[in-house]
């Protein structure tokens, strides 16, 4: 009887392993970001170790999640890339949704969405497959990762402290991107470096 459990203890044992590694693959802050290069909307290639010397701000989003939604026809989005646009800092759109998945777009359509919204971001990652979401453990739209010239992460998590799709809710909330902004325009350290996430699930492959 022992000998017939030990192949199931042992997977358990290495599912849980598995599980761990996998959760804790995601970067941290104040360590490098992760590398990657991806297909942009524009039809050329965004590759993050070209932007070194420059603060670059990840926004994983998905134009069909009512808490994206919330973010963009509030305005607060358009706001927060015209705060990093006078700093200059490289704001960059990530959209992870896999074909067939909500959200899933490609480059014109992306475009498109971006001026009927007025949104400003430097350029719009299409990670169809998934690859860059799960390098930075991407869970969320919206989400967000700031990484300073160095490379080195600074920020990870929501945008805001009102994990809600109301509108209304955008003034009363703790604006963490525009504080972290602030933070860094003042040269200091941001504040609040790493917030819990709300929103919709990242709608990988699978």
């Amino acid at each position: 009887m022992l000998m017939h459990r030990f192949p199931l203890l042992f997977l358990a044992v290495f599912f849980f392993v598995f599980a761990f590694s996998v959760a804790n693959a995601e970067p941290a802050v104040s360590k490098p970001a992760p590398l990657f290069s991806g297909a942009a909307a524009d039809g050329g290639t965004v590759t993050l170790a070209d932007l070194r010397g420059k603060t670059v701000i990840l926004e994983w989003t998905n134009h069909e999640c009512p808490f994206v939604k919330k973010h963009y026809e509030s305005g607060n989005i358009q706001g927060l890339q015209k705060q990093a646009a006078a700093q200059g800092v490289v704001w960059l759109q990530v959209i992870s949704s896999a074909p067939g998945k909500q959200g899933y777009v490609d480059g014109e359509t992306a475009r498109k969405a971006n001026i009927e919204r007025g949104a400003t971001p430097a350029n719009t990652v299409l990670d169809s497959t998934g690859a860059i979401g799960k390098l930075y453990g991407a869970t969320n739209t919206p989400q967000f990762f700031i990484i300073n010239p160095q490379g080195v992460l600074v920020y990870k998590g929501g945008i805001d402290s009102i994990a809600s799709t109301d509108k209304a809710d955008v003034a009363r909330a703790e604006n963490y991107i525009s504080a972290a902004l602030k933070d860094l325009a003042s040269g200091k350290p941001i504040a609040k470096s790493s917030t819990k996430p709300y929103g919709c699930s990242v709608k990988y492959a699978g």
